[in-house]
């Protein structure tokens, strides 16, 4: 990948530090940089004494998982939301949720609309890398878009939360608790203040509640579908035969996989966490548990208590994540998307991926299956790692707790808790990895020494 010289950048979109003449930093650098230091800022504000009830009681490892579960919206905490931090300390959280579920770049690059700051090739470069987008052409109108889209979405939770929440806590809690949730929700992220009710429930309280549920996984697919989808919704209207590819791709398999699980989830849930409940509450909370490991992390029902069928189900919804360039992580829906179609085409001994009268290009395989590969590999080391670490943890929540937090989901098993100080590293370590991008953070350390040069010879092995 050719790097970006930021020395001759002057559109003043990206930040200063980053301008050294000595520094020349390829796109992933620059993500990994920028939400290192996001997150460094959130653990130094979070260790202040205003943060917490209980000052320096979660420690800098705690403060450091917690600013890293916010930054990379994931949604793993050390101790409930609530109950542990101060208004103040909330504030911090919301806002490393606000800046990590759109990314620093698109933050620092609205700043730089507000501020009517020239806007060149190289920043519009990083734009469209930032938010997945396929083309520079459009990337200024683009941003715009996202802004306001992000407000509205975001307003309108507030509202609908406003409705159910207000009656409950007063005007003012409320009023606080919606916006907290409309951002944590829209931006994938999972954390609430539900702790008021009961520390570490969740939205539990609310599993019988239509308005609550439709507003979170409402909220939860339009930020992870992806703004590039937005963009193309919004021009096209409902004529899905105009659509370009990407999107195709992402409303159908979203589409496929949130009514698959759906009825999953009430098949193997209907007499264990849905015991009790009427038949249109099971299907409400079957859609939730469909929903939100994609990837935010809240929760009507004990994810413990699940069946190993559920549990399951739910590893796989997390591995898979959201849509590519939104506020989701795990592999993405395009990602998985390309492996089906190439599995479907190679039993079918055809050459090409087409899909929709579209070939897919050349090397969408070998990208996908990287991906795929780095992300299962780094949750069995982990795995791996967390069950020597503390031989009490099962390999099963283990598994559960890495999947979790690479694909910056937030569910857990209650193993975060319990973790000690070496296997919450290794889960910030994840939620960072996952939020950068597995593949972008391999690229941190490989370089490609012989690019165009000689090839080796071809010989053939035996598949299957």
């Amino acid at each position: 990948m050719k790097p970006f010289k930021l020395q001759e950048d002057t559109d003043g979109i990206v930040p200063g530090f980053l301008h050294a003449g000595y520094m020349r930093l390829t796109y992933p650098q620059i993500v990994a940089v920028g939400y290192f230091l996001v997150i460094l800022t959130g653990t130094l504000l979070l260790m202040l004494p205003a943060a917490t009830y209980q000052p320096g009681s979660i420690g800098f490892v705690g403060s450091l998982f917690t600013a890293t579960s916010a930054t990379c919206v994931t949604g793993l905490v050390v101790g409930d939301t609530f109950t542990t931090f101060t208004l103040f300390g909330q504030i911090v959280i919301i806002c490393l949720i606000q800046i990590g579920g759109l990314g620093f770049l698109t933050i620092l690059a609205m700043f730089g609309m507000f501020l009517r700051k020239r806007i060149g090739l190289r920043a519009r470069t990083l734009m469209k890398e930032s938010v997945n987008s396929l083309y520079v052409g459009g990337i200024v109108r683009l941003f715009r878009k996202i802004l306001l889209g992000t407000m509205m979405f975001e307003g309108i939770g507030a509202v609908l939360f406003a409705t159910r929440f207000i009656p409950r806590f007063g005007l003012v809690k409320g009023l606080w608790y919606s916006v907290f949730h409309a951002i944590s929700a829209f931006c994938n992220a999972g954390f609430d203040l539900m702790g008021v009710i009961e520390p570490g429930s969740s939205l539990v309280y609310f599993a019988d509640d239509p308005v609550v549920c439709l507003t979170v996984c409402a909220l939860i697919l339009i930020g992870g579908i992806g703004f590039f989808v937005w963009d193309d919704v919004q021009r096209h209207g409902l004529n899905f035969a105009r659509y370009q590819l990407h999107t195709k791709l992402v409303l159908v398999i979203t589409g496929i996989i949130t009514l698959v699980s759906t009825l999953l989830f009430l098949v193997v849930e209907y007499n264990n966490t849905f015991a009790g409940m009427p038949l249109w509450q099971k299907i409400l909370d079957a859609l939730f548990c469909s929903v939100t490991p994609r990837t935010a992390g809240f929760n009507v029902v004990d994810t413990a208590s699940m069946t190993g069928s559920g549990r399951l189900l739910t590893v796989m919804l997390m591995f898979i994540g959201g849509s590519p360039g939104g506020t989701a992580g795990g592999i993405k829906t395009t990602t998985f998307a390309i492996i089906l179609i190439s599995a479907w085409n190679s039993l079918r001994n055809e050459s090409d991926n087409n899909v929709y009268g579209r070939r897919l290009e050349a090397d969408a395989l070998r990208r996908a299956t990287a991906v795929s590969t780095i992300n299962m590999s780094a949750i069995l080391i982990a795995s791996f790692a967390i069950c020597i670490l503390q031989p009490a943890i099962a390999l099963s929540d283990a598994l559960f707790e890495a999947a979790s937090a690479i694909g910056t989901v937030g569910l857990s098993v209650g193993t975060t808790a319990q973790a000690g100080t070496a296997a919450r590293l290794i889960l910030t370590f994840l939620m960072y990895t996952g939020r950068c991008g597995s593949v972008s953070f391999a690229l941190l350390f490989t370089e490609n020494k012989n690019p165009g040069g000689a090839r080796c010879p071809e010989e053939k092995i035996s598949i299957g």
